[in-house]
């Protein structure tokens, strides 16, 4: 490897730095990796869970009783979609199943406590969504706290290698000097890309949300046309 990076004069400077540089620069590294490793898998399973959930609501729009809407699902088991379509069925289901008095469709009270599970099942959704996304804005402000903190260590290593020599020649100083900004550069290449895939997935979320408040008012407006239709039935 050495001779791979023989002409590279930055990788000179790398290889010349001490423990403590490398250190930081290591940790720079990992915390790069480890945001490209989450802004990828958020990118490709979001892509999948939002077509999931668009077919969910294509699903919804022809279902013609709750069994439809259970059917649906079971279409969607192990998904995104058919977990917010299970958890939503099973709050109806308590509310049908309580001692209700002979009531054959939901009151004023019963479809709010309805529309407050159906939110708390969403906030539930974007909470496990949001897994992860905060070390992204965690790495973008570290980073470059870490890379600031590698180049005051380098400048006073610097300082003391001047003071010891008794030579403040710009030959002597500017090696130094260029070794410790490294760690400057190195957190500015994870800060601004974490910052920027931060922003980026924030946006996906919000069509996963989008998508799920509208399968929320698909059910929601299912389960009124179905309990309309029942009343005017009797």
């Amino acid at each position: 490897m050495g001779s791979l990076f023989s002409g590279n004069s930055l990788w000179q400077l790398v290889s010349q730095s001490d423990l403590m540089t490398w250190a930081v620069l290591l940790i720079l590294l990992s915390m790069s990796i480890i945001c490209w490793t989450i802004f990828l898998y958020k990118l490709v399973i979001w892509r999948v869970r939002g077509q999931q959930l668009r077919e969910a609501v294509i699903h919804l729009k022809s279902a013609k009783s709750l069994e439809d809407v259970l059917h649906s699902a079971s279409k969607f088991t192990n998904t995104l979609a058919g977990y917010f379509l299970s958890k939503s069925l099973s709050a109806l289901k308590s509310l049908l199943m309580t001692d209700r008095g002979g009531k054959t469709e939901l009151d004023d009270r019963e479809w709010g406590i309805l529309l407050h599970s159906l939110n708390q099942i969403l906030d539930t959704v974007i909470e496990r969504e949001q897994a992860y996304l905060p070390f992204l804005s965690v790495s973008a402000s570290v980073a470059t706290l870490l890379g600031l903190f590698g180049t005051i260590w380098g400048l006073m290593q610097s300082f003391l290698d001047i003071s010891v020599q008794h030579a403040a020649d710009i030959s002597v100083i500017a090696p130094g000097i260029a070794e410790a900004l490294i760690t400057t550069l190195a957190g500015l290449m994870v800060a601004i890309p974490a910052m920027v895939m931060h922003h980026v997935l924030n946006s996906k979320l919000s069509g996963i949300e989008r998508q799920c408040v509208i399968l929320s008012d698909r059910f929601v407006s299912l389960s009124e046309k179905l309990f309309n239709a029942y009343r005017e039935q009797e």
